[in-house]
C-alpha cells in the first residue's frame, strides 16, 4: 500500500532539513562540555528529589536533641574553627550518624538538604510553565495581531514592569500569608490556605512567581513574532487561506521555540534565587518542611560556630544555579551557532 509522502512540492525536503538542523543543534550542545556537566547535574538533582524518601537516611523533620549541633569527624577537619570535643577549647559533639551534621534541633542536615531539592526544583518546572502558558500566548497575540491591540496589551505589560518584581512578590505573599491567616469555611480564601498547607507552603510561591514570570517571556514572544510575520512563507500562507490560529501554531510557534527555549532556562535560576530569598526572609514554604533558602537562614545564625549548617545547603543552591546556567548558555550556542565567540 503507497504512502502519499507530500501534499505539495517541497514538503519533504523542508521537514528533512528542519529535523537536521534540530540534530545539528542537538550534536553541538553534547560537545559543549560545560551544558553537559550542567544537564547531567540537573538530572542528578531531579532524581534525588524524586527518591529523597529512598536517599535521605532520616524524615526531614525527624528531631534527636541530643544530637543537636552533631557532626562527623571529617566535618571538622574541613572548618577548623569546629573543635571536637575532648580536644582544647572543643564544643562539638562528634557522630558519624549524620553525614554532613545535624542542625540545632538534631535533625539530619543532608536528609533536610535532600528534600529541600524538591521545593527548589518544583519552582523550577512551575515557573517555567507558568511563564510559557502565559507569556507565549499573550505575546502571540500582541505580535500578532499588532495595532491597537498589540498596544493595549503591550501597555499592560509595561505598567507590570513598573513594580519591582521581588518587592511584588513580597507584598503578594505577605497579604496572602497575613490575611488568609484564620479563614471562614466555605470562602475562597479557606480552600486556598487548605490547599498551601497541603503544599507545605508552596501554592502562594508560585502564585507569586507566577503572577510576575511571564512578563518577560511576552516581550520575547512578541519581538519574535514581528520579525516573523512579514515574512515571505507567512504571507504565502494567508494567500493559501490558512486561518490566523493555523498560521501562528504550524509556522509561526516552530520558527521561536529555539529562542523561547533558551530565555526560559536562563531564567529558571531567577526562579530558585525567588523561593530561597522567600523562604529566607520567613515568608516560604511552611515548617518544617525544608527549602534550600530556610536552611541557609537557620545555619546563618551559628555560621562561626557551626559553618557546615550554611555552606552545604549554600553549595547545593549554587550549584544547581550554575547547571541551569551552563545548560542555558549551552542551548543558546546549540541554537544559534552565530552568537558563539568561537566560530
Amino acid at each position: 500500500m503507497a504512502v502519499q509522502e507530500q501534499t505539495m512540492p517541497g514538503t519533504v525536503t523542508v521537514r528533512s532539513r528542519e529535523s537536521g538542523l534540530w540534530r545539528d543543534a542537538f550534536s553541538r550542545l553534547v560537545r559543549n562540555k560545560a551544558a553537559l556537566v550542567g544537564g547531567i547535574i540537573i538530572i542528578i538533582f531531579f532524581l534525588a528529589a524524586i527518591f529523597a524518601p529512598l536517599i535521605a537516611p532520616y524524615s526531614y523533620e525527624k528531631q534527636t536533641l541530643i544530637d543537636n549541633n552533631a557532626a562527623p569527624l571529617w566535618v571538622t577537619r574541613v572548618f577548623p574553627s569546629m573543635i571536637p570535643k575532648g580536644e582544647p577549647g572543643g564544643y562539638v559533639t562528634i557522630s558519624d550518624k549524620y553525614p554532613l551534621g545535624a542542625d540545632d534541633v538534631g535533625r539530619d542536615l543532608f536528609s533536610r538538604i535532600v528534600y529541600g531539592a524538591r521545593v527548589s526544583l518544583s519552582v523550577a518546572i512551575v515557573g517555567p510553565f507558568i511563564s510559557l502558558m502565559i507569556g507565549v500566548t499573550y505575546g502571540t497575540i500582541a505580535g500578532y495581531f499588532g495595532g491597537r491591540v498589540d498596544n493595549t496589551m503591550m501597555r499592560f505589560v509595561d505598567v507590570m514592569y513598573a513594580f519591582p518584581t521581588l518587592l511584588l512578590i513580597i507584598l503578594l505573599m505577605a497579604f496572602f500569608r497575613s490575611t488568609t491567616a484564620a479563614p471562614e469555611s466555605g470562602t475562597l480564601r479557606f480552600y486556598l490556605v487548605t490547599l498551601d498547607n497541603s503544599m507545605g507552603g508552596m501554592l502562594f510561591i508560585f502564585i507569586g512567581i507566577g503572577i510576575t514570570a511571564w512578563m518577560s517571556m511576552a516581550r520575547l514572544t512578541r519581538g519574535q513574532i514581528l520579525s516573523l510575520k512579514e515574512k515571505e512563507f507567512i504571507e504565502a500562507a494567508h494567500s493559501m487561506g490558512v486561518r490566523d490560529t493555523g498560521i501562528m501554531r504550524k509556522h509561526i510557534l516552530p520558527n521561536i521555540v529555539g529562542p523561547i527555549v533558551v530565555a526560559e532556562t536562563l531564567a529558571i535560576p531567577t526562579y530558585i534565587a525567588y523561593e530561597a530569598f522567600l523562604s529566607f526572609i520567613g515568608l516560604g514554604v511552611n515548617r518544617p518542611t525544608p527549602s534550600w533558602g530556610s536552611l541557609i537562614s537557620d545555619g546563618s545564625r551559628a555560621i562561626r560556630t557551626y559553618p557546615n549548617q550554611v555552606i552545604f545547603p549554600a553549595l547545593a543552591l549554587a550549584i544547581i544555579m550554575f547547571a541551569f546556567n551552563f545548560l542555558g548558555d549551552g542551548l543558546r550556542d546549540a541554537l544559534d551557532p552565530r552568537l558563539r565567540g568561537n566560530q
